[in-house]
């Protein structure tokens, strides 16, 4: 039997992902910063490794593991001057320290959970036909992106030298029941059937929901060729906000409640409030290409984007 160590485990997606390799009799075992963090099921073996650096002792997490799923990391935004210092102390370091321990201790493959951000911040205008794809020259913009590309650049590295076997997965905005964030954020104002200025909004952008995230995950954890590859992950049904509006108050039996407000306002406004990025998150476009995961490795996303926000609203 497959042992399967999941890194992050009381988070977002380990906790989803723990949940599911345990429903399919796959030994797990999993890591958290400490025990106090930890809120998933007691049905594995759960191991706390303190703070993520570049001297973390894994060693502890890793006998007999065959596969690692590498989810920790840090995500959210960091104020100080040395803020590419303290992602990459996470991001890059913690996991070049994570794979070269990994090949001390024999494991054979490390599926690492990157961002989209490496490829850029959006794809443009929503009537043009570009698309982020793996073959892309990589263009991360903000202190995040480049320590995860710095992290891809270093596991692959290893792989070369080694032959542990890297599966890079680049994730864009990730949703499902428990989810935080803007998303979590918006979700509340729909819930407070508060009425939304994105009517004008005419833009497109790839999801991935958690289930079909931790479906094509465990998909990657024998794949024969799966190892070498960098994916970009989605749902395959791109969509616009006022679009995404709709299917959570469908979801939660109620209508959606938007009102025309021009877009360039909206970016004056959110510059003014210090919201920038969070309007353009809301306002352009990041479209990736699904094809590579489909011709690489057989792999369509099993739920559809409707059930999925479904499921986020209602739970499961």
């Amino acid at each position: 039997m497959k042992k399967i160590l999941v890194t992050g485990a009381s988070g977002f997606i380990g906790q989803a992902l723990c949940s599911e390799l345990i429903k399919l009799n796959l030994m797990v075992c999993g890591t958290v910063r400490n025990s106090d963090s930890l809120s998933v099921s007691n049905d594995f073996e759960c191991i706390s490794v303190g703070d993520i650096n570049s001297e973390t002792n894994w060693k502890n997490a890793l006998e007999k593991v065959d596969c690692i799923i590498h989810c920790a990391g840090r995500a959210h935004v960091m104020n100080g001057k040395k803020v590419l210092d303290s992602y990459r102390l996470i991001n890059t370091e913690g996991s070049k320290r994570l794979a070269e321990q990994a090949t001390e201790a024999g494991v054979k493959r490390l599926v690492f959970l990157s961002s989209v951000k490496v490829n850029g911040e959006s794809t443009g205008d929503p009537n043009s036909n570009k698309v982020f794809t793996n073959y892309d020259i990589p263009n991360p913009q903000d202190y995040y992106a480049i320590s995860k590309f710095e992290a891809e650049e270093a596991l692959r590295e290893i792989a070369s030298r080694t032959g542990l076997e890297v599966v890079v997965v680049r994730l864009p905005l990730v949703y499902g029941h428990g989810v935080k964030g803007n998303l979590n954020s918006l979700m509340k104002l729909i819930n407070y059937s508060m009425p939304l200025p994105f009517s004008l909004i005419n833009n497109q952008r790839s999801l991935i929901g958690i289930d079909n995230l931790v479906n094509f995950l465990i998909h990657c954890i024998e794949h024969p060729y799966a190892p070498g590859k960098t994916f970009l992950v989605s749902d395959g049904e791109d969509l616009s906000t006022p679009d995404l509006i709709k299917l959570i108050t469908s979801s939660m039996g109620r209508r959606a409640r938007l009102f025309p407000f021009p877009p360039p306002f909206l970016k004056l406004l959110g510059t003014i409030l210090g919201k920038k990025k969070e309007i353009n998150r809301l306002i352009g476009s990041l479209k990736i290409d699904k094809s590579f995961m489909q011709e690489e490795i057989n792999w369509s996303p099993p739920i559809s984007v409707k059930e999925g926000i479904r499921r986020m609203v209602k739970g499961k």
